[in-house]
């Protein structure tokens, strides 16, 4: 009796045995050759040298697909190793990048210091025209407000750690790194209505022809005080137009959103394009506004004032805009002199002759 139980009991150990065997190489994942030759190197590896673990590292950097329990887009890659490629370029864009605007703005301010403000002589008793209607300049001060306000965050975040942080400290730039990232993300979106509504109010303005051509080549007389002939917009309005916010603060919309919402289920490459493309695109832009801003404020006289409240003077439409200028008086454009009684600029009367 005493022997049968043994028997029993070595027969029950070995079925179980060949139990777990079978359930565990059912659960051991199929491997391709290449996995297999990962594998075949660390068995070698560890008999001659037993702590270099270089082909587990190899193959865990390779970026092939593994085993996991959890399901997802690239959730099987461990090691993502473009992620290296991405790290080590960021790092010198943002450098170039902060350079870049750091001439633009040194090069404004010394062009201000030697040339000042340019503008046209104001002839007494000249008429006011109407250049923006309110709409114009609600849609542009809004895109303003919202594109400079991220191009300062922006700027923030990708150069404070090295321009901020040693003046400020640990503290106050993490705070302020925080804010600037937050405001960043939830303003950015805004710019997914306000550039088409920009396009639609000012794109009938800014078609490209053979004249623009010509005001580029007349550029140095421009910065003298003689301009060539243009309409509305001339040729380096259009530019910005079309360069900086069509093409590029649409570039910057669409890289964002990827940034912004991994959620899109877009690769870690993707965004890791995104983010250099979002970089290098930001940076030229922020540079070409800051011409615009130049000379829509202190570089030009007349001008801010025409977006803050929709009026020049003749003299000043006549002298940098002659087409558009000409086309006014003959009733040929949609823009129209104000006349006596009509809403005129807060300033108009005192730059009217007693």
């Amino acid at each position: 009796m005493r022997r049968v139980s043994i028997t029993l009991s070595v027969g029950t150990l070995l079925a179980v045995a060949a139990f777990v065997a079978g359930v565990a190489g059912a659960q051991s994942p199929a491997v391709n050759p290449q996995e297999a030759d990962y594998a075949r190197q660390q068995q070698e590896r560890q008999a001659t040298q037993p702590y270099n673990n270089a082909p587990v590292w190899k193959e865990a950097r390779s970026g092939l697909p593994q085993v996991t329990t959890v399901k997802g887009r690239e959730t099987d890659v461990l090691i993502q190793p473009e992620g290296q490629t991405w790290r080590a370029a960021r790092v010198p864009v943002a450098t170039a990048g902060g350079f870049l605007v750091a001439l633009a703005l040194a090069g404004l301010a010394v062009f201000y210091a030697i040339q000042g403000t340019m503008g046209a002589e104001h002839k007494p008793g000249t008429r006011f025209i109407q250049r923006f209607t309110p709409a114009d300049r609600i849609a542009h001060w809004l895109l303003a407000i919202v594109w400079v306000t991220l191009a300062i965050t922006g700027l923030i975040l990708s150069l404070g750690k090295a321009t901020l942080l040693p003046l400020i400290g640990y503290t106050l730039f993490s705070w302020l790194a925080a804010f600037a990232k937050n405001v960043h993300n939830f303003i950015g979106p805004i710019l997914i209505v306000v550039v088409p509504w920009m396009f639609v109010r000012f794109v009938r303005d800014n078609g490209i022809g053979a004249e623009d051509f010509k005001w580029y080549a007349h550029l140095l007389d421009y910065f003298k005080g003689v301009e060539y002939p243009s309409g509305k917009f001339n040729a380096g309005e259009k530019v910005q137009f079309w360069l900086v916010l069509v093409l590029f603060t649409t570039v910057m919309v669409v890289t964002g959103l990827i940034l912004a919402f991994p959620n899109f289920d877009q690769t870690r490459q993707t965004m890791q394009w995104s983010n250099i493309i979002h970089m290098v695109v930001a940076y030229v832009a922020i540079a070409l506004t800051m011409v615009h801003i130049y000379l829509g404020t202190v570089g030009v006289a007349g001008a801010y004032r025409a977006m803050r409240d929709g009026y020049v003077d003749a003299s000043w439409a006549e002298h940098h805009h002659v087409r558009w200028y000409e086309d006014v008086v003959a009733g040929k454009a949609r823009e129209q002199f104000v006349e006596p009684g009509e809403q005129a600029p807060p300033d108009a009367a005192a730059r009217r002759p007693a």
